[in-house]
């Protein structure tokens, strides 16, 4: 069975925005959609767009980061893999699910320049919620400038099996 891939965007951004194009050029199969609103708002539409679909893996970066976390603690059959990228998990929205134990496994990247997300908190709720992490520490900002292009983008979206496809 072949993966869906999907991009999550941050709070202040959209699928329009750096990484979304990125991906809109470089795999263009990748699911890119814009959320706004609350958190309540956006995770309603997330759960529209994935209705249906499986072997999902999930990239989010910060608030998609957040958002990414907590669908697939929700629902972790559905979900192949998490990428994170300077997740948004010591918000306020996150601590329903900080009791909470996943094995889908996780890769994160976080810089440690990271200004706006700080690092250290977060990646002590990741060593907590997810038992299957890849944490990796990055020369980096918040939105891993120097990092995001040069990762193992094939890789991370196979995600042991077929390509990712939208």
């Amino acid at each position: 069975m072949k993966t869906t891939g999907v991009y999550i965007h941050g709070l202040d951004t959209s699928s329009r925005g750096t990484k979304g194009l990125f991906f809109a050029e470089k795999y263009p199969e990748v699911l890119r959609e814009d959320y706004s609103g609350t958190f309540e708002d956006r995770m309603a539409k997330l759960r529209r767009v994935l209705d249906g679909r499986e072997n999902l893996v999930l990239v989010g970066s910060s608030y998609g980061g957040l958002m990414a976390a907590v669908f697939a603690l929700c629902h972790a059959d559905r979900v192949r893999r998490i990428v994170l990228l300077a997740p948004a998990l010591t918000l306020p929205e996150f601590e329903p699910y900080l009791a909470m134990r996943s094995e889908v496994p996780a890769v994160v990247y976080h810089g440690i320049h990271d200004d706006v997300v700080p690092p250290a908190g977060v990646e002590a709720v990741c060593r907590s919620v997810f038992t299957r992490l890849d944490y990796f520490s990055v020369d980096d900002d918040h939105l891993l400038h120097k990092t995001f292009r040069g990762l193992d983008w094939d890789g991370l979206l196979e995600a042991a099996g077929g390509k990712a496809e939208g």
